[in-house]
């Protein structure tokens, strides 16, 4: 079993940065890929970026985030980040991380049903 833990959400104004962070507990189980999705009120959950072996860190990015967020993985804390820049309203939502015990295919990077393993999520809020 794999225990993900979410945090550094919070409120920040259009144009400002967020980092979230995620430990990961492995209490017998093992994490290969990991990974940041989101979900905004009303709508369905979507793949923010991932790191999806253990060993070259290949990183996949959504579109929609690509030059402004960065995905990062310490390997000896088992933790990975998200750096959040040039946030907009549109990336409120609530941010999970996820993880597998297998490293995961570019294709199925980004796909929320490759993870076994999920945080309680943090909420990223933009407004002004």
């Amino acid at each position: 079993q794999v225990q993900l833990v979410e945090s550094g959400g919070g409120l920040v104004h259009p144009g400002g940065s967020l980092t979230l962070s995620c430990v990961a507990s492995e209490l017998g189980g093992s994490v290969i890929a990991m990974g940041w999705f989101r979900q905004a009120p009303g709508k369905e959950r979507e793949g923010v970026a991932a790191i999806t072996t253990p060993y070259n860190d290949r990183t996949i990015y959504a579109d929609f985030v690509k030059g402004r967020f960065t995905i990062a993985r310490d390997k000896a804390a088992k933790t990975i980040s998200l750096q959040m820049n040039s946030l907009t309203p549109e990336d409120s939502a609530m941010y999970y991380c996820a993880a597998s015990p297998l490293g995961l295919p570019r294709a199925w990077a980004l796909n929320g049903s490759k993870y076994n393993y999920w945080g309680q999520g943090t909420q990223v809020t933009v407004a002004s």
